[in-house]
């Protein structure tokens, strides 16, 4: 499960700085500025929970068997998914509707923070 979290914090790491090159560079021009600002929010989130999905493969990897921290990767992952995902998405396309899927990742990614805090309260001592 370790290799899973840190393979895919590392792609996310990866993609957040494609994808924030790429807002940069051919986004410019050719979408509205306050699109720009929103591809610059997934950009973000995307790298700062890819952190956050190394450190849960890190603990994982020393501790195998961290159910909550286990969970908070699953939710980390499919908040990022949501949160990013839909931003990006909505600002290639065009189309708000995809703003929808947002607030469901943003409350992914707080349980994600809850349960790991909890992980490392009750499953690191």
């Amino acid at each position: 499960m370790a290799r899973l979290w840190l393979g895919l914090g590392a792609l996310g790491g990866l993609l957040s700085v494609a994808l924030g090159a790429f807002g940069a560079h051919a986004l410019r021009g050719r979408v509205a500025e306050d699109l720009i600002a929103t591809w610059g929010t997934a950009t973000t989130y995307l790298g700062m929970h890819a952190i956050a999905l190394l450190v849960c493969g890190l603990l994982v990897l020393q501790r195998p068997g961290l159910r909550l921290v286990t969970a908070a990767a699953w939710a980390f992952l499919i908040g990022t998914l949501l949160f990013s995902g839909s931003l990006v998405i909505l600002v290639l396309t065009g189309t708000r509707a995809w703003g929808a899927l947002t607030p469901f990742g943003g409350l992914a990614l707080i349980l994600a923070w809850g349960l790991l805090a909890a992980g490392a309260w009750r499953e690191l001592r």
